[in-house]
């Protein structure tokens, strides 16, 4: 599985640098004062570069949501029962949870995926990916096996990959998985160095005795299980958890497969982030959402060089941000197609050249 590994991430290609000034190049041909669509134009410059074409849809979109269960659930850093991932799970299938009921409303599809569910279910909607019944409680020890951390990260490039054979332009991405906000405080630490309480928040929501305890546990299991930040997956290994692993391999997935990947928020950017330290040029396939209420976000989004293009004070996860973000995508996509040139509105553009020439905008 490491030759596997490096095989993927060996196949992942810049962004087409050609494409992307073809594309500048009609931007600055809309009739519009110029950079006046703002992130609009970069979202669309940006998809060329990933497509190696000047005009883009977005027709057909798919959310991933990887669900597993997370065995530090034991120290009280949650305020939800494991049972709700289960629950949860199979309610993401019926379009009954908050991302699944703007993706039906939006037209988008829903992959729900069990890479290591604890509790008992009667669904066969979800895709059955489950690597353990959760992992172990990371402040005794690692979270899983490096050889498990692999299968997990394989299986979401080989999402990603299925996504491509299905036709799909666009993925997003989520989770669901009681305990996650904790792992993903605890991977993002470990690869960043900042400190436990700078990226630690409360979830969807504890006492203040539990986050003390959240806290104090993932300070524990950092030093207990010492992850090394220069192997990203070895930080997914010992403090992470299947989610977050299979998220990280959705992003390299998508990148290999030249698809767009949405980050949801706070769990999924943290994925990102794992993503981008195993292969760099991956950063560019992906695009923010919403900027998460949780505390560890707007780190992980610097990591990634991203700005956040909502915000809502969003902190449901699941891949809620994702149809919203899609509905933007889709929106840069209809005015790059869309809209004249000052050649075919009849417009003589020459009144822009001194314009053009610097800043003309910023007071």
């Amino acid at each position: 599985m490491e030759s596997e590994l490096q095989r993927l991430l060996a196949a992942v290609r810049p962004l087409d640098e050609a494409a992307m000034e073809a594309a500048r190049s009609r931007q600055s041909r809309l009739a519009k004062p110029p950079g006046s669509l703002g992130k609009l134009e970069e979202i669309s410059v940006r998809l060329s570069g990933i497509t190696g074409r000047v005009r883009n849809r977005l027709d057909h979109r798919r959310i991933l949501v990887l669900c597993a269960d997370n065995g530090v659930v034991e120290e009280g850093v949650a305020s939800a029962p494991q049972s709700v991932t289960a629950a949860q799970a199979v309610n993401m299938t019926r379009g009954k949870t908050g991302m699944s009921a703007l993706a039906s409303w939006f037209g988008d599809e829903v992959q729900v995926v069990d890479m290591g569910i604890a509790c008992p279910y009667e669904c066969p909607a979800i895709l059955d990916r489950k690597i353990a019944q959760g992992t172990q409680n990371i402040r005794y020890g690692a979270a899983m096996t490096r050889e498990q951390a692999l299968r997990a990260i394989l299986t979401g490039a080989a999402l990603a990959a299925q996504a491509q054979a299905d036709g799909i332009q666009g993925l997003g991405t989520g989770e669901m998985g009681i305990g996650n906000t904790t792992t993903s405080a605890a991977v993002l630490s470990a690869l960043t160095g900042a400190p436990v309480e700078t990226v630690t928040g409360r979830g969807g929501g504890i006492t203040d005795e539990s986050f003390a305890r959240k806290k104090q546990v993932i300070t524990e299991s950092l030093r207990r299980n010492a992850p090394d930040a220069a192997d990203p997956v070895d930080v997914l290994a010992k403090v992470g958890g299947f989610d977050l692993a299979a998220l990280c391999g959705v992003f390299l997935g998508a990148a290999r497969c030249r698809i767009p990947v949405v980050i949801d928020g706070f769990i999924s950017a943290v994925a990102a982030l794992c993503a981008a330290r195993l292969c760099p040029a991956a950063a560019g396939y992906c695009f923010p959402s919403h900027a998460s209420y949780e505390r560890g976000y707007a780190l992980a989004a610097r990591e990634l060089g991203l700005s956040p293009w909502l915000l809502l004070d969003m902190r449901l996860g699941e891949g809620s941000g994702c149809p919203l973000a899609f509905q933007v995508m889709a929106a840069a996509c209809a005015a790059m197609n869309g809209m004249a040139t000052f050649e075919d509105a009849a417009i003589n553009d020459g009144y822009l050249d001194e314009i053009r020439a610097k800043d003309s905008f910023t007071v």
